[in-house]
């Protein structure tokens, strides 16, 4: 496997992530923003709109027999939080042209596919078509609506909110109902104007191709002006402060959420949290999984999870009500251990393994490849292969 980056223009950068390890070729394309509560609902809005239909081909229907033109390959798009960052995500997927019986150069039609859907939305009376705009906003409330409808979700949304009030990370990657009924077409369509001038973007190619000839195409496709986004990488300041929130629902599992933020985070500090978290609640072996469910048997899941861009860990359990206070203590009981240096050698060795084998099984994802080259690239100053990670 071999990774290359090729800056197009300022703001404008080319992946190519070359290996023959794969079947099917999957080309990405990331449009990140700042998070902020003016715009954060529109930006959901986005991509749900681009995929609707494109100048060339008007429809969903349009856009599906298209791909299917294209040996049935597959498109999806969203938007995701990283950081203080928002991001607008489109993937297309394919098979290798190498893998079939034809000489077209299937890799250019889905690049080309792929820029038709951002680049050139259909529009009616020069801004997006009212009825894509009033769909896909009635799609977005139903989003909103239903984060509540998974507790673990709701649960740790809610932390997250707390923890990172006022910080671009504690808003709603969909947006708020609020602010959707005063969206219009023309509202909408000079958003998507000034997200397309301003926002960095970053193509990904992966799998087996000639790096020289994708290179000269992506760098002809990308028409637009180059553009200076600076990638917000604002750390939470961790303090004494504590909030403790309730919510009651009737509902047979309570769900507890600890949030924790870390003082000290130092590039090499992310390594050493990382080997931390999988201690506390990352894994099976952790001592979440073993001392509050398997022991205690206080939840009915236990584990944590380790927010790297924003230098914190979340300790979450599904629980019995009449739990929570049990629960809690344990919890810190498990923090306090960590804290005095209650492990062995071959927990921490077991930890690092785990830590290992996960970012090896990004080798067999395209998607995890382009994950992970996309976070390092926009978020480490020493940036690093996945086997250099390891190291």
């Amino acid at each position: 496997m071999n990774y290359v980056k090729k800056e197009i223009k300022q703001g404008i950068n080319l992946h190519l992530i070359n290996t023959d390890k794969f079947k099917t070729n999957l080309v990405a394309v990331f449009l990140t923003l700042p998070l902020n509560r003016q715009t954060i609902t529109l930006n959901s809005l986005i991509p749900a709109i681009l995929r609707r239909g494109t100048k060339k081909y008007p429809t969903m229907n349009d856009l599906s027999i298209k791909l299917e033109e294209l040996y049935g390959s597959s498109f999806d798009c969203g938007i995701e939080k990283r950081g203080d960052n928002c991001i607008l995500k489109f993937y297309v997927e394919s098979v290798n042209e190498i893998y079939i019986n034809t000489k077209e150069a299937l890799l250019k039609e889905i690049i080309d596919f792929i820029f038709e859907v951002i680049f050139n939305p259909v529009l009616e009376n020069g801004v997006f078509k009212k009825e894509y705009v009033e769909g896909e906003k009635e799609t977005i409330k139903q989003l909103i609506n239903g984060k509540i409808d998974s507790k673990d979700v709701y649960a740790i949304e809610r932390t997250v909110e707390t923890m990172f009030e006022g910080e671009g990370y504690g808003l709603y990657k969909y947006g708020y109902i609020e602010d959707i009924e005063n969206i219009t077409p023309e509202i909408a369509y000079n958003h998507y104007k000034k997200i397309i001038n301003e926002a960095r973007i970053d193509v990904f190619v992966s799998g087996d191709f000639n790096d020289d000839v994708v290179m000269e195409y992506v760098t002809d496709k990308t028409n637009i002006n180059s553009r200076n986004y600076n990638v917000l990488k604002n750390i939470s300041k961790a303090n004494s402060d504590q909030k403790v929130v309730k919510e009651s629902m009737d509902i047979v599992q309570g769900k507890l959420i600890v949030g924790l933020k870390i003082d000290n985070f130092s590039e090499d500090m992310k390594r050493v949290a990382n080997v931390y978290n999988t201690l506390l609640g990352g894994s099976s072996n952790s001592k979440m999984f073993q001392n509050v469910r398997e022991k205690a048997s206080l939840a009915y899941t236990a584990g944590s999870n380790f927010l790297m861009q924003k230098n914190s860990i979340l300790v979450r359990c599904g629980i019995e009500i009449q739990n929570y206070q049990k629960t809690l203590d344990l919890i810190k009981v498990q923090i306090d251990q960590m804290e005095n240096g209650d492990f062995t050698d071959k927990e921490i060795e077991n930890a690092k393994k785990y830590i290992k084998n996960s970012m090896n099984s990004l080798k067999d994802e395209q998607s995890g490849l382009i994950d992970y080259y996309l976070s390092q690239d926009l978020f480490e100053t020493n940036k690093k292969t996945i086997d250099e990670y390891i190291d």
